[in-house]
């Protein structure tokens, strides 16, 4: 549902509580409804079981981070947290870059969309879709750059929030 479409919805309640047309309970909850339906927000799958992705979206605004285990002799089997350092996000399609932890860094470029059939509460029922590209530096400096296609599925969402 595009955004134009959402403050259509949400002015159509103002307007039909406004005039008595139903409660203002109920014009809440279908905002609350239209909103989170919107919102991409949320836990999702990484490279690796057990790793994963945290999006949040706040004001518009795109931050999160990667957990994942850790590849080199030094952190190999450690959880390590990746905040986005730079971030984009313009409608279905969304960027970022993460900081560099241990000479690996992480730069990705996608769309998300919605899987036909399922709810929030189920997995996947978000899909991030997309180019990962994987930057690490070795201890002499040597830089090595791996691209791969990747999708990302949401975890099941709490829907008694």
């Amino acid at each position: 549902m595009t955004k134009n479409l959402f403050y259509a919805l949400l002015c159509l309640n103002v307007v039909l509580v406004a005039f008595g047309a139903y409660p203002a309970a109920v014009a809440q909850e279908t905002a609350d409804r239209v909103d989170a339906a919107n919102d991409i927000s949320g836990t999702y799958s990484f490279l690796k079981e057990g790793e994963y992705l945290q999006i949040t979206v706040e004001d518009g605004k795109l931050s999160g981070y990667i957990s994942r285990y850790g590849d080199s002799d030094s952190d190999k089997g450690q959880f390590i947290n990746q905040f986005f350092d730079k971030t984009t996000l313009d409608d279905k399609r969304l960027s970022f870059n993460t900081k560099t932890v241990h000479g690996v860094s992480y730069d990705f470029i996608g769309v998300i969309s919605t899987a036909p059939g399922k709810s929030p509460a189920e997995e996947g029922y978000r899909v991030i879709r997309g180019k990962l590209i994987e930057n690490t530096t070795d201890e002499k400096d040597k830089k090595k750059t791996m691209q791969r296609q990747v999708e990302f599925k949401s975890f099941p969402a709490d829907v008694n929030r």
